[in-house]
């Protein structure tokens, strides 16, 4: 088989989930990124004045941000507060918050880990300081930079089997699909990559992600195999063509033992 592997609302850390509100139109790159992180400092300044540490996230953090971009904002709160996420809207611009109290910082840093997303943690170990009065800051970003550093948690045995048995059934029902049915067809296609990518990642004990970030985290993991799933699922998009996804998706079950089908037994939880 394959070697060792590692693997919208206001609400508790402990239920929060993704999803963030978007414009529909795209919108260009903004180049100014000074305006960004300014706009981000009063923000922080005006909702959360006794914050004891912030940091810029996300696109902005990176320069890609454009006009319709919202802002992610990791901010420190003293530990009479609550730890919760928020997404308001500031100087016309939308704002997702993630707000911890400096002594829930570890357990909300082992939730991120466990998911093997880790959208927080690179909020704060890649992110654009924006104010540490005290230096709670700096020692979250030590702490956010080595829970990376030791990757995601290995997917279990009864995990690696499912998610081989699951990606074995998606591209057989992909190959399967009529081209005339493209509603099926896309949807499966994008499940296919989805499930690819997750034990991808998972084999080269890499941090995931979803939306934007599955294919930065996945071409970042394995560019090759990365690239090749990509383009295959761009194939079905453009081409209705699912043979390319199909090829991709062969040398990831290699990796894992090659596809599952007969003889798989489920168990009752995984």
């Amino acid at each position: 088989m394959r070697g060792a592997s590692c693997a919208p609302d206001v609400t508790s850390f402990r239920t929060m989930h993704g999803g963030r509100t978007r414009g529909l139109a795209r919108s260009a790159p903004m180049n100014d990124q000074e305006t960004v992180q300014v706009q981000a400092q009063r923000l922080v300044a005006a909702r959360f004045p006794q914050t004891l540490g912030a940091v810029l996230g996300g696109s902005a953090a990176q320069g890609r941000a454009t006009s319709a971009s919202d802002l992610d904002v990791a901010v420190l709160l003293p530990d009479s507060d609550s730890s919760r996420r928020e997404v308001i809207r500031h100087d016309g611009r939308l704002a997702e918050l993630f707000l911890n109290t400096v002594v829930d910082v570890p357990e909300f840093f082992e939730w991120d880990r466990a998911r093997r997303r880790g959208t927080v943690l690179f909020i704060y170990a890649e992110g654009l300081p924006l104010t540490d009065p005290h230096g709670h800051l700096a020692r979250t970003r030590d702490q956010a930079r080595a829970v990376l550093a030791a990757g995601p948690p290995a997917l279990t045995p009864a995990e690696w089997e499912h998610g081989r048995y699951v990606l074995t059934c998606y591209v057989d029902d992909l190959v399967d699909a009529s081209p005339a049915d493209r509603y099926e067809q896309l949807s499966i296609a994008d499940h296919t990559l989805r499930e690819a990518a997750h034990l991808l990642t998972a084999h080269h004990c890499a941090w995931t992600g979803i939306g934007k970030w599955l294919p930065r985290r996945l071409l970042s993991a394995d560019p090759a195999r990365g690239k090749a799933l990509l383009d295959g699922h761009r194939a079905v998009a453009e081409r209705a063509d699912p043979a390319p996804l199909a090829a991709a998706v062969k040398p990831v079950l290699d990796l894992l033992g090659g596809p599952l089908r007969e003889g798989y037994a489920q168990p009752w939880r995984i």
